[in-house]
């Protein structure tokens, strides 16, 4: 790894450091000099704070075809079935890759014949169980695992409280033939900017729920790669699909705790504040219909009857059971008074995954040369309209596999990138008005939460696009003549990719998966992609 000055040079450049960018890191590493860039610590991001599991065709009593079909009908018509295919035929290899690493998942002795020897639990939208998990703590086990192997790897970098600012490609150059060259990339313990050079750039930073007031994503989830892609030249795809989990903990001191998918897999009942049921008058799958069926059916509730939140239910099942499977729910949930083994916890819909994003292929190229997009960042035609629980981290496994093979080749036949043009701040100074970046941060978070929700209209989409439209010249001007915060950073490229999800919503003339107009109650067929191009 060479620096020279305010510039790094490396082979392939990872931005974010979650189970997709560190599963990249250590597929490249023993052939290339791999810099992994992290907004904050290493593994501060959605991927730790996963609960639920991975889903994987592990069983003998499951198939292939089934796993398949699952996403298929999860994804309302939108899923890219080579892909689908794809992805669930490396899940099992890709589970076994993480054994190998050391992922502690949960054992369960009395399947060791007919199956792997592993625990597998049920979520919506599944017909079988095969969500294997690590007790109710899978994303944060996968990652320190990861970790681990990382920060023992000679061969890759951490960077560690460094956040992109924006890609740098061949035009910066004046060159012709278009390119990905690197990253201008803050460092926020110095609060310099530097210039990360590579022939390859990998984004791989996370979904963009902070786009919303409520959420249950970490505070790092602001689609800074959808928003540099953008900006770059590259499409995005399908960005109005935007999954709300349907519970998440209602408790002003809980934030962004979610209550898993699991919870309802392992028997929990959906109830009223007067303890009666009511997923069975919403869909015959009750508790386990997708996600997107149950964050309406709460909402619905909820505004039919004026309530701040609905109850989850598990109280009927035996205690230690209940300690055994859900260990760190019970603990959170302890701390905040709620004894789920005694009585409902109380719930409510928050923005949890964006299921759209860059355009990719299968090996997660990007539009542009030299920039790939993994993970939650990119579409990669897997989850279509909505997406089936726990394909998420299953996706990061599988396509930073295939991206690994496909760098990996790439780099053979790839001329290093020369010395880039500095970060030029010489005509910016220190803000005095801060409050301007953290009043924008709120009013585009409240705009989407009230116009651009789990139930959508004409008049609401029209009101958000006003309202974001003014607010991007706003952080426009205030970008072009003060000094660099993180904050700024996110906040330009959250408002960004909340106006992509407003024009693909407004686009969408139709009600399908995840996107749920009053206007357009109605599918429209044949399915169609939302593909939104640059400077169109």
């Amino acid at each position: 790894m060479k620096k020279e000055a305010k510039q790094v040079e490396c082979d392939v450049l990872i931005i974010g450091a979650g189970i997709a960018g560190l599963s990249l890191a250590l597929r490249l590493a023993d052939a290339v000099h791999v810099a992994v860039l992290a907004k904050g610590p290493l593994v501060e991001g959605s991927s730790l704070y996963a609960q639920g599991g991975i889903a994987a065709v592990l069983d003998l009593g499951d198939s292939v075809e089934s796993h398949v079909a699952d996403t298929l009908s999860a994804g309302a018509g939108l899923c890219d079935e080579d892909v689908v295919r794809f992805t669930v035929e490396h899940g099992p290899s890709c589970i076994q890759w993480l054994i190998d690493l050391g992922v502690p998942f949960t054992r369960d002795v009395g399947r060791a014949e007919d199956g792997p020897g592993y625990h597998l639990t049920r979520e919506g939208g599944h017909s079988h169980r095969r969500i294997i998990h690590a007790a109710d703590a899978t994303g944060r086990h996968s990652e320190m695992t990861l970790e681990r192997h990382v920060r023992d790897h000679a061969n890759i970098a951490l960077f560690e409280n460094h956040i992109a600012v924006d890609l740098i490609t061949s035009a910066k150059l004046g060159q012709l033939e278009p390119r990905c060259l690197g990253a201008y990339v803050l460092n926020l313990v110095t609060h310099t900017v530097h210039v990360f050079r590579a022939p390859v750039v990998v984004l791989a930073t996370g979904g963009a729920s902070k786009v919303y007031l409520y959420t249950s994503n970490p505070d790092v989830s602001t689609g800074d790669g959808i928003a540099m892609a953008w900006r770059a030249g590259c499409r995005v795809t399908n960005m109005e699909f935007v999954q709300f989990h349907p519970t998440c903990l209602y408790h002003p001191a809980a934030k962004s705790f979610l209550i898993s998918e699991a919870v309802r897999g392992e028997g929990g009942l959906l109830r009223l504040p007067d303890g009666s049921e009511f997923m069975s008058r919403f869909d015959e799958r009750r508790e386990l219909a997708p996600r997107d069926i149950v964050a309406r059916a709460i909402d619905h509730e909820m505004k039919r009857l004026g309530l701040d939140c609905v109850y989850l239910d598990i109280s009927h099942k035996p205690a230690d059971a209940i300690t055994e499977r859900f260990p760190t729910i019970h603990e959170r949930c302890l701390s905040l008074g709620f004894d789920m083994t005694r009585r409902p916890l109380p719930v409510v819909p928050a923005a949890h995954y964006t299921c759209g994003g860059i355009h990719t292929t299968r090996s997660g190229q990007s539009d542009l040369p030299g920039l790939y997009a993994i993970g939650e960042t990119a579409h990669t035609g897997l989850h279509g309209a909505n997406r089936l629980a726990s394909n998420s981290l299953l996706e990061c496994l599988v396509f930073a596999e295939s991206a690994g093979e496909h760098i990996t080749e790439a780099l053979k036949t790839v001329a290093t990138v020369p010395v880039l043009p500095e970060w030029d701040e010489s005509w910016v100074v220190d803000s005095d008005e801060d409050v301007v970046v953290s009043h924008n941060w709120d009013e585009v978070r409240r705009t989407m939460w009230d116009y651009v929700g789990i139930v959508r209209t004409n008049k609401r989409l029209e009101r958000a696009k006003r309202r974001v439209d003014l607010l991007l010249r706003e952080i426009h001007e205030y970008y072009s003549q003060f000094r660099l915060t993180s904050d700024l950073i996110e906040l330009r490229n959250l408002a960004l990719v909340a106006d992509l999800i407003i024009r693909s919503a407004i686009e969408r003339k139709e009600s399908r998966g995840l996107h749920y107009s009053l206007d357009y109650p109605e599918r429209v067929d044949p399915p169609r992609g939302t593909v939104l191009v640059p400077n169109e």
